[in-house]
């Protein structure tokens, strides 16, 4: 086993502003996926088929809840995660823990438009 995780979702209330707000905030492209049935919208972050690389979605759905509470999810900072988090707040998230040290390397942890709390890890 390479990663222990290999996916993840993050709930939304709405998908359009969550993923416009991951789009800015990671400078990625983000695509929708229809949902079969109608019950769901479902956005991807940018991943690969062969699954070498972990990644996720945004899911906006029933029973998909948004908080602050529970586990959290650690997204890729790049090579300074001062660089994605000067863009938390201008795209419409809350800065809760600013870039700080943890021995040899950095998190930060943020509020997204949604509710949920996330952080972000990088080396410097």
């Amino acid at each position: 086993m390479t990663n222990v995780i290999n996916w993840f979702e993050i709930p939304a209330v709405d998908l359009t502003r969550a993923m416009k707000f991951y789009s800015e905030v990671l400078k990625v492209e983000m695509s929708e996926m229809p949902s079969p049935d109608g019950k769901m919208k479902y956005g991807n972050f940018p991943y690969e088929e062969d699954g070498s690389v972990v990644s996720g979605g945004i899911v906006e759905m029933e029973g998909f809840v948004p908080t602050t509470n529970g586990p959290i999810i650690y997204l890729n900072g790049g090579d300074d995660l001062a660089t994605p988090l000067s863009r938390v707040e201008g795209a419409g998230g809350k800065i809760t823990i600013p870039k700080t040290s943890i021995e040899t390397m950095f998190m930060a942890e943020f509020i997204d438009t949604e509710g949920n709390r996330m952080r972000f890890h990088s080396m410097n």
